[in-house]
């Protein structure tokens, strides 16, 4: 084992303390948090070496990747646009403001801008149907969006990495 996750081993060990034995792959997601964190994504060698610390099956970690949308397996742009697209979201404009997102940024769901600067993604819910819609960029809550309120914070977030 080599690379970030050896590097991360004594916080993880620290961490691995509050489980009781045998339920070592309950770490998986602190561990996975921590390794995107410090990598921007989660590459496969980190889950080889995180299954190899953890000494849990590779399914489990390849589960736990793929459930949760807050990881991801390829690097993100500095800004990465999550976009609300549940029933709420959508019944109060989700996809048009999808729309409208892609157009700005000349991406799709799912794709990057060639600057690095702006991933865009939908995601299933983000547990704000009474604000709808609404989207994340990085870990803040945008919400009762408009197509006008997403132009500004656009304008803003361009202006932060120049």
């Amino acid at each position: 084992m080599t690379g970030l996750v050896q590097r991360l081993i004594p916080e993880f060990e620290v961490w691995k303390r509050r489980y009781p034995a045998g339920f070592e792959g309950s770490l998986s997601i602190p561990a996975l948090r921590r390794i995107q964190e410090e990598r921007g994504y989660i590459a496969d060698e980190d889950i080889a070496d995180l299954t190899a610390y953890l000494g849990v099956p590779r399914t489990q970690i390849d589960e736990v990747v793929a459930f949760y949308t807050q990881f991801t397996r390829k690097p993100l742009g500095t800004h990465h646009i999550q976009v609300c697209h549940n029933v709420s979201c959508s019944m109060r404009g989700a996809e048009g403001l999808v729309k409208h997102l892609s157009a700005r940024l000349g991406i799709k769901p799912g794709e990057t801008t060639t600057d690095r600067q702006f991933t865009l993604t939908t995601v299933e819910c983000l547990a704000s149907c009474g604000t709808a819609p609404m989207m994340m960029v990085g870990d803040a809550f945008f919400e009762n969006l408009t197509p006008a309120s997403v132009d500004a914070l656009l304008t803003e977030l361009k202006g932060s990495t120049s």
